[in-house]
């Protein structure tokens, strides 16, 4: 199925746009990327069928992060790495963090979380190797997230009370692994989007590409994530633009999609707005469900210099015990200015090179992820630690880095005719 979904002609033999590359990616690499997903999926969430110790997951995410370091140092040893703006940027960003961090006044735990943003980044650099521009990695991300799915599915089958709680107001969560409804819309929404352009690319058939979309967008559509939601539309709107003056599979899909919104619009209208609302009044809805209220309260908070230039260290994304969902505002509580302002230079330079870039699938998924970070940024926090968010623009570096000339292949050296002595006089005669 999903096998089936990323594996097609991606390969530097059958592009004729692409350099070839003097190796294959190892299938370990793969590996890495899969445990790096498996560390950024956290560790609070809702109840499970089977009770899982919070210590026993972070054990877990933190050991998958520490495997995904040793296994891409072992398939890396002479540590060759690729420049990349984007961990280049993440660097400093952890810089500022450990500065931030030192002071302790966030607790120790915020020391902990720079040593796991620094084997985080580190496992990035190695990996730059195989950064070459083809669409290796997107395979690996939408493998990963599409199995994550499939645990949430196999929760409501198996327990639907326990994977639709009232807790969460009827939300689809993870019965199996604690994932929250906005996770599950996150990780529906992006392989959604990837593998519609792949459809679009040709880079897979239609019956792969419908067992992958349609399961996801019903997960989707029962977590009523309004932020995934909007993030996937406009995500495939900007990066489906990218490529209609090129592709007339684009082109046709854009109208279809056209049409089709226009008709689901004027005959579903009251069932759609009923499912975004999600029963809530107006003043909860307008409150972003009383995100604005902590918003209003942090930026309230009397600060001082230092800790408006680098933050207060790394926590854990809430304020007054209420979660922030703002990344740029829980990286300005957290890292301060100079985080927010390195943020902002991923966002910028990502999309600049992205725009710069002549239209091709790797660049519209790139501006997919680029978009999706960007707008879900607004009421999910994430971008400055490790987090899904981070490893989603990590995938839309590597489509967007140059592809890697390949060595060439040195001829063998014609054996020597031996020339007896007789003969080589007769010449110099």
């Amino acid at each position: 199925m999903a096998e089936n979904l990323t594996r097609g002609p991606d390969t530097a033999a059958t592009l004729p746009d692409a350099a070839p590359r003097p190796a294959g990616t190892p299938k370990i690499v793969g590996i890495v990327w899969g445990l790096l997903v498996l560390n950024t999926l956290g560790s609070a969430g809702a109840k499970t069928i089977v009770p899982l110790p919070r210590s026993l997951i972070q054990m877990v995410t933190m050991g998958s992060l520490v495997a995904a370091f040793a296994l891409a140092l072992a398939v890396n040893q002479r540590v060759r790495i690729r420049s990349s703006a984007y961990v280049l940027l993440l660097s400093l960003l952890l810089v500022s963090s450990v500065i931030s961090s030192a002071s302790l006044e966030s607790g120790t735990g915020a020391l902990f979380r720079c040593f796991r943003l620094a084997l985080f980044i580190g496992t990035l650099w190695l990996l730059t190797r195989w950064w070459d521009g083809s669409l290796t990695f997107v395979r690996h991300h939408i493998r990963m997230y599409y199995a994550v799915l499939g645990s949430v599915a196999l929760g409501l089958l198996v327990s639907p009370g326990k994977a639709l709680p009232d807790l969460y107001g009827g939300r689809l969560v993870g019965a199996l692994w604690p994932l929250t409804p906005p996770q599950i819309g996150q990780y529906a929404a992006v392989i959604i989007g990837l593998t519609v352009l792949l459809v679009i690319g040709k880079r897979t058939d239609r019956t792969s590409a419908v067992l992958v979309i349609v399961p996801s967008l019903v997960l989707l559509a029962l977590t009523h994530t309004r932020t995934a939601t909007l993030g996937l539309l406009l995500g495939l709107v900007l990066a489906i633009g990218s490529l209609v003056l090129t592709s007339a599979a684009a082109r046709r899909f854009f109208t279809w999609a056209v049409l089709i919104s226009v008709v689901a619009a004027v005959g579903f209208a009251s069932a759609l707005q009923t499912w975004f609302l999600r029963g809530q009044s107006q003043e909860n809805f307008s409150s972003l469900t009383g995100r604005a209220k902590v918003w209003h309260a942090l930026l309230s908070m009397p600060r001082s210099t230092a800790e408006k230039a680098f933050g207060v260290g790394l926590g854990d994304k809430s304020f007054g015990g209420l979660p922030i969902d703002n990344s740029w505002l829980a990286v300005y509580n957290e890292q301060g200015l100079i985080g927010v302002t390195l943020v902002a230079a991923i966002i910028v330079v990502l999309g600049g090179v992205a725009l710069l870039r002549p239209p091709s699938l790797q660049r519209a998924c790139a501006i997919f992820l680029i978009s999706y970070c960007a707008i879900a940024s607004y009421t999910e926090a994430g971008l400055g630690d490790a987090s899904p968010y981070l490893l989603h623009l990590a995938l839309a570096a590597s489509l967007l880095a140059a592809p890697v000339q390949a060595a060439p292949l040195a001829l063998p050296e014609a054996p020597r005719r031996h020339v007896p002595r007789w003969a080589r006089r007769s010449e110099v005669r």
